[in-house]
């Protein structure tokens, strides 16, 4: 009986202190799954250290790793699609080069499979790398995900997870620029899901590449991406400002005719700045998806790489 091909997927950027014990301790898994055949994808998101050099001395060893060269950095969402582009396994893995996503997990994540799961994702309990501040912005991430979100992403759900034949030709026809791999599974919905818990443990090498700024920007554009609320929000708050702007008139007009006092020249300035900063924070949101609405309408590729397996390797 033919064995099942699974493809594991490693985004990799500036990681070259934990690509060789990732290696092996992917190896160690992988030989607790003789029912499976493997390929291992690693996709250097524009590392400017020797992460790329690592890969190419692995590939001379192993004849199942294939690289995705990028160009240049161009982000973690667009480096699993990368993967995934690249894979012809039956099932696809996604998981971190940073040794956070532990290759300890995948025997149980395979078996899940093979027990007719189409997808298995993976809930962190707790993280040991990241500090209480971190925890609640993450947790506060999430909550505002879900509120304004059409689109509910469960928390503390990292990309660490299986996906299926059923799901894997859907998602490579998903070509979108803003990405995010956790919502798009979300909207089309889950079928046969199945979750296994961990503690994610510190990095084993180097520091996290994600800072505060880029972590706001993650959860701007997640709620960019699936959900037009912020329009509907906006119409919201100028339908009450219409409303108050009109009931101050009215009050204005009666202080001045009735009760014979004049105008408060400071109220009127904090109205038109108040009024003026609440009209611009609405063009911004609009202009957020318009410029979203044109970079989409270039239809240029996600990225722009070179595969490097074994047989071309072997050419240089």
């Amino acid at each position: 009986m033919e064995k099942k091909l699974v493809s594991i997927v490693i985004s990799a950027y500036n990681e070259e202190g934990n690509i060789i014990e990732l290696y092996k301790r992917l190896l160690q898994s992988l030989e607790k799954c003789p029912q499976i055949d493997y390929e291992l994808i690693f996709v250097n998101d524009g590392s400017r250290d020797n992460t790329l050099g690592i890969l190419r001395f692995l590939l001379l060893e192993n004849l199942k790793i294939k690289i995705v060269n990028f160009a240049r950095n161009f982000g973690h969402e667009v480096a699993m699609t990368a993967g995934l582009d690249h894979s012809n396994g039956d099932a696809v893995i996604f998981m971190d080069a940073d040794l956070q996503h532990p290759p300890e997990l995948i025997p149980q994540i395979i078996a899940k499979w093979l027990d007719g799961h189409d997808i298995v994702l993976t809930k962190i309990i707790n993280n040991e790398e990241k500090t209480w501040f971190a925890k609640l912005m993450s947790g506060a991430f999430y909550k505002i995900i879900t509120l304004i979100s059409d689109i509910k992403i469960p928390a503390c759900t990292p990309d660490f997870r299986l996906i299926g034949k059923k799901y894997i030709t859907t998602l490579k026809d998903m070509r979108e620029n803003s990405r995010m791999f956790r919502g798009m599974l979300n909207w089309l919905g889950m079928f046969n899901a199945a979750e296994i818990e961990f503690i994610a443990p510190k990095r084993f090498s180097g520091k996290s590449h994600y800072n505060l700024s880029q972590s706001f920007r993650l959860a701007f554009d997640s709620i960019l991406q699936f959900s037009i609320k912020p329009l509907r929000i906006s119409i919201y708050l100028s339908a009450i400002c219409a409303l108050f702007s009109i009931s101050f008139g009215a009050w204005t007009i009666y202080e001045h005719f009735r009760l014979h006092q004049p105008s408060g020249y400071a109220t009127i300035i904090c109205l038109i700045s108040g009024l003026s900063s609440l009209q611009f924070i609405i063009m911004g949101i609009i202009g957020e998806y318009i410029g979203r609405i044109h970079i989409e309408s270039k239809s240029r590729p996600l990225y722009f790489a070179e595969l490097i397996t074994s047989k071309n390797e072997n050419k240089n």
